[in-house]
């Protein structure tokens, strides 16, 4: 937790602290982001949560202790999100070199609240609602680099471009890509090609090898018909992303204790920050990567 708490500190004193003129001092930003992440990372109550507060401040690692309610109006910012995405790309930067083959996946999260249900007309159960996450992560570390929250309802092709284009924009170099077939469109492989990555998406049942535009998925087609065991080798590294799910459901849980859509997406992102800083951890312990601590 130490270790945690010294990497938090030095991830949020990158945010820039906005001009106070008027009214009551405030708790500063980078400090209730501090406090944020740490309660979504220790699983505790609001309440709870409160001796994490305290032990930080004795520590120097805050200069006041925020109320236990203070952090639940601050996960319910909208104007926090960016904020959250940003810190999740800066834990994720110590280990761009690290990194060449990326895969991507959705998973669901449960949250507190339930759908509507008829009981007496339908006989049906009582079912959490959830929301999706699509994230894109490192197949050597599990490292997360780039996130987009979505309803349940939402599709997976889309968000293939926005993740990609972000990890790619933010100085990772993609060589290789993987998804599954939910992924498999023309665009997705463009996209790739334009990169300058290989992207190893299989063919649906009902897919043809005709280019409309696209010769890279004429060509992957093909590749993928003839030498589809060289194609599984490079796909196989998929299952990495899973993996990566599998970890933050694990550790902080698979279930969202916020209640409106704003604040289930800043705490999902929480979740996923203190991910990266839990795997730059391991990294550290595993490859000996000293520098990281004065990054």
């Amino acid at each position: 937790m130490e270790l945690f708490n010294f990497l938090l500190k030095n991830l949020v004193q990158c945010v820039e602290e906005p001009e106070q003129k008027i009214g009551r001092p405030r708790l500063r930003l980078g400090e209730s982001l501090f406090c944020t992440i740490g309660k979504v990372y220790s699983q505790l109550s609001s309440r709870r949560a409160h001796t994490l507060y305290r032990e930080a401040k004795e520590k120097g690692q805050i200069d006041k202790a925020p109320n236990f309610n203070a952090i639940n109006k601050f996960l319910n910012r909208e104007d926090i999100t960016p904020l959250l995405h940003k810190l999740l790309v800066l834990s994720a930067l110590p280990l761009k070199g690290l990194e060449s083959t990326f895969a991507l996946d959705s998973s669901g999260f449960r949250t507190n609240q339930f759908t509507q249900y008829a009981v007496q007309k339908y006989n049906a159960k009582k079912e959490h609602k959830w929301i999706k996450a699509h994230i894109m992560c490192g197949t050597k570390t599990n490292v997360i680099v780039s996130v987009r929250i979505t309803k349940n309802n939402a599709g997976d092709s889309p968000q293939f471009a926005p993740l990609v284009k972000e990890t790619y924009e933010n100085g990772f170099e993609i060589k290789r890509i993987v998804a599954d077939r939910a992924y498999s469109s023309r665009d997705n492989y463009n996209l790739a090609e334009k990169i300058g990555a290989e992207a190893y998406i299989p063919f649906k049942p009902n897919a043809t090898g005709t280019s409309k535009g696209s010769l890279m998925w004429k060509k992957m087609y093909h590749y993928f018909q003839l030498n589809q065991e060289k194609f599984m080798e490079h796909y196989h590294a998929r299952s990495n992303v899973e993996t990566t799910f599998m970890m933050v459901k694990t550790k902080f849980g698979d279930k969202l204790k916020s209640k409106s859509w704003i604040s289930q997406q800043n705490e999902l992102l929480c979740k996923f920050i203190a991910h990266n800083i839990c795997v730059i951890i391991q990294e550290m312990m595993e490859l000996g990567i000293n520098h990281i601590l004065k990054q």
